[in-house]
């Protein structure tokens, strides 16, 4: 739901209307922690939850204590991720990937500490994981507030933030279920792959590959905060064509990128697998879905910038009806977020994953037995 402040925050700044992007970034967080108040219901049932989904009772008795130990950690999320879309809608990113990198580093410790020297298991990890987050909001927070650079930004608490709630929860929604969709929809291939013939293989081998996916997709996210940061500045500004020519540049560039790193991928496919684990069987599952997931690296280059069939004016447009817009087709979800049109990428993804992916994969995984390759 907090992509909704890169849309706000990005055309209110390319609009130099500053004083609101204070605002906009008080009314996202009074939203994100209120709807954050049953994801707790939803975090203190989950071990009834997995059991209902059949997974075994001792692992969902675990996985309750470390969903358990998150709890406070829903919060920060809430309170960390606008004040990093506040910031990146003033260009300002260096100082989040310093406090995110501190953070690291310090997880890293606590971690060891909690694990090795406490002996606190997968809780200690659980704990460490939410006192992180806390910290990276402490150190946002005092950025924020005590840097003169956004005296223009942030005026200060006001009451103006209580106004408005319900259009940018409408707003928000369209991002949640966006990003939950395409969450879901890579969880549920999880659940499905337990039911496959060899289950601990294939949720092994997945995990590994899920793990090295999500690497190569952390760079396309970045490129997916610049595109729709960069889009919503100069749509606020009153510059289309530069938004389009940021558009075509930004997916260039992480195609590139992701073409490099799927060539890394299979140079490396017969031992990549061992960071991971010791396994031999692992490992050469792992390799023999490499090309599979190479393939998917060099989407996910994509795909986080190109999702959905957006039109740009370049002679006028209106910010929030994209059936107004009516020059050529340009296929970006960071455009979508700078637009405000997250709920329209939300339908291209029920489209893509829930009525085309999972039913294929079904039918490939159990009906012509592919296993583990219906993942990708």
């Amino acid at each position: 739901m907090g992509s909704a402040v890169e849309t706000l925050c990005g055309q209110a700044y390319g609009a130099k209307r500053y004083d609101m992007l204070g605002i906009y970034l008080q009314r996202a967080t009074i939203v994100l922690v209120i709807v954050g108040l049953p994801m707790t219901v939803l975090y203190t049932f989950s071990f009834p939850i997995l059991l209902m989904l059949g997974e075994p009772k001792s692992v969902s008795y675990t996985a309750s204590l470390y969903i358990a130990g998150l709890l406070p950690q829903i919060f920060a999320y809430a309170v960390n991720f606008t004040a990093q879309k506040f910031l990146q809608a003033q260009s300002v990113v260096i100082p989040s990937a310093y406090i995110s990198g501190a953070a690291l580093l310090l997880q890293i410790l606590l971690t060891w500490f909690a694990v090795n020297v406490i002996g606190m298991g997968l809780m200690g990890i659980a704990c460490v994981l939410t006192v992180s987050w806390w910290v990276m909001v402490a150190a946002q927070t005092l950025y924020i507030t005590c840097n003169e650079k956004f005296k223009h930004t942030w005026t200060g608490l006001s009451s103006k933030s209580f106004q408005g709630l319900w259009s940018f929860f409408k707003l928000s929604v369209g991002s949640a279920v966006m990003i939950c969709l395409e969450t879901w929809y890579s969880q549920i291939l999880v659940l499905l792959a337990g039911l496959l013939k060899d289950p601990a293989l294939s949720l092994d081998c997945l995990s590994i590959c899920m793990a090295v996916s999500a690497l190569s997709f952390m760079v396309s996210v970045g490129f997916n905060a610049a595109a729709s940061i960069r889009t919503s500045n100069e749509l606020g500004a009153g510059n289309p064509k530069s938004a389009l020519f940021s558009t075509w540049t930004v997916t260039i560039v992480s195609f590139m990128i992701s073409v490099g790193e799927a060539l890394i991928l299979m140079a490396s496919r017969d031992y990549i697998s061992y960071i991971f684990t010791s396994d031999a069987d692992v490992a050469e599952a792992v390799s023999d879905l490499c090309p599979y997931l190479a393939i998917t690296v060099i989407l996910n280059g994509i795909q986080p910038v190109l999702s959905g069939i957006l039109h740009i004016n370049l002679t006028g447009f209106n910010l929030t009806k994209p059936s107004q817009i009516n020059i050529g087709f340009v296929f970006v979800a960071g455009v979508a977020v700078g637009c405000g049109w997250q709920t329209f990428v939300a339908y291209v993804n029920v489209g893509c994953y829930y009525v085309v992916g999972i039913p294929i994969g079904c039918v490939l995984g159990f009906t012509f037995n592919l296993q583990a390759k219906v993942r990708y």
